[in-house]
């Protein structure tokens, strides 16, 4: 990727070297990051690239620009944006209830007590709809959460390692949502069931529309479902956290996925992701190529949140990919509604997403800002970077001119 000085797009280089050390100093040389890369963007260029440490540990490679990662749930952005692309197309509506396009969910219940296959349940107040999926706010919920009766039943269905979406939406509709559609937000596989309806509403499988309207007009060329044998030499390892501080490989991490999984199944490139990224922040277009409307992004980057609430007022577990305070959530993004509330340097309407591994996109309409950090450690709760680095990337703007 080119890059330009970072004056030349209102960014102080010396403050941006900060990136760099600090990273370096705090995470990398002592190994609890193996590798790292970092990007900022401003003014539709790429001001600050930098890499880290190793991609590999083991075998002692450097981390490489052209290194592919797991993205996990920055995948949803991906999905979120080609449902709205649907959306464009009057294939839906918000407020369609979502067993339009899945009929066997019309019977949906909420949970009231009991334990799988023994459950007590109620009528929800009300039928999930689309933007329930979109905004998180749907009574669906997640494997990994370890909090509830539901949760435990997804792990005893293994409703998340169904070999395709139609199966994973049929195991979902034999199990109670936590709560009722709207009342709360919760962290969840809704993603994934958007994924199953832009299979349906398009009539092509997940992978498909993906490479046909984002990653080939994007020029995604190494973002997909899987990872080609032929790119594997290009695949960065995958790392656990243990206590000890010393991250533990995992030799089996998948390199490709039976579902496909809107919510956190692709790999993707540094080079990839911001050609996403940088479409999004430029109101839908990439290189004179139109994806999504203008009108569409601004409505997801909305809070979608009732009466305007933050997440530390919604939300039912203690999990997300972003703090809780100041932060409320649109169609698909975390959206920033009170930075003095946040404790972090940022703008109202900042809005973005991270993946387990640690990884984390932010974009900044007003400064016309974005950046992507890469990394492959889980879980991505382990360490506070993505606070840590906007306070870094902020203070490297340069006062604005009169």
């Amino acid at each position: 990727m080119k890059v330009v000085s970072p004056e030349s797009v209102g960014l102080d280089s010396s403050v941006l070297e900060n990136v760099r050390s600090y990273l370096d100093e705090t995470y990398v040389k002592d190994g609890k990051y193996i590798g790292t890369m970092t990007l900022v963007a401003r003014k539709g260029k790429v001001a600050y690239l930098d890499s880290l440490g190793l991609m590999d540990r083991e075998n002692k490679k450097p981390m490489q620009e052209d290194a592919i990662f797991r993205i996990y749930s920055m995948t949803k952005a991906v999905t979120s944006i080609s449902i709205m692309q649907l959306y464009e197309k009057s294939k839906f509506r918000l407020d369609d209830p979502v067993h339009w396009y899945i009929p066997s969910w019309k019977k949906l219940r909420v949970y009231k007590s009991g334990i799988y296959p023994n459950f007590l349940t109620s009528r929800p107040k009300r039928h999930m709809t689309i933007r329930d999926l979109l905004s998180h706010m749907s009574g669906l919920t997640y494997d990994f959460m370890y909090r509830t009766n539901v949760d435990a039943a997804y792990r005893k269905t293994k409703v998340q390692q169904a070999n395709n979406l139609q199966e994973f939406v049929d195991i979902l509709s034999e199990l109670p949502l936590e709560f009722s559609p709207g009342d709360k937000w919760n962290y969840s596989v809704a993603t994934d069931v958007l994924g199953h309806l832009v299979e349906v509403m398009s009539g092509m499988p997940l992978d498909e529309y993906f490479a046909k309207n984002i990653f080939e007009p994007l020029d995604m060329v190494d973002t997909g479902f899987n990872c080609p044998e032929d790119k594997l030499d290009r695949l960065a390892s995958l790392y656990e956290h243990n206590s000890k501080g010393e991250p533990r490989l995992l030799k089996t991490p998948f390199l490709s996925t039976k579902m496909f999984s809107g919510g956190g199944g692709l790999f993707s490139t540094m080079s990839d992701y911001y050609n996403f990224t940088s479409m999004i922040l430029n109101q839908g277009e990439f290189n004179g190529k139109r994806l999504i409307g203008r009108k569409t992004i601004e409505l997801m980057a909305t809070n979608h949140l009732p009466d305007g609430k933050d997440l530390t007022e919604m939300s039912e577990s203690s999990f997300s990919e972003t703090p809780y305070a100041g932060v409320g959530f649109g169609l698909g993004f975390s959206v920033m509604l009170d930075p003095a509330k946040s404790q972090s340097l940022s703008d109202i309407g900042e809005y973005g997403w991270g993946g387990a591994a640690s990884t984390v996109f932010f974009i900044n309409p007003k400064e016309d800002m974005l950046v992507i950090f890469l990394t492959q450690l889980l879980p991505s709760s382990t360490y506070q970077v993505r606070r840590e680095l906007r306070s870094l990337i902020y203070s490297a703007l340069e006062p604005e001119s009169n």
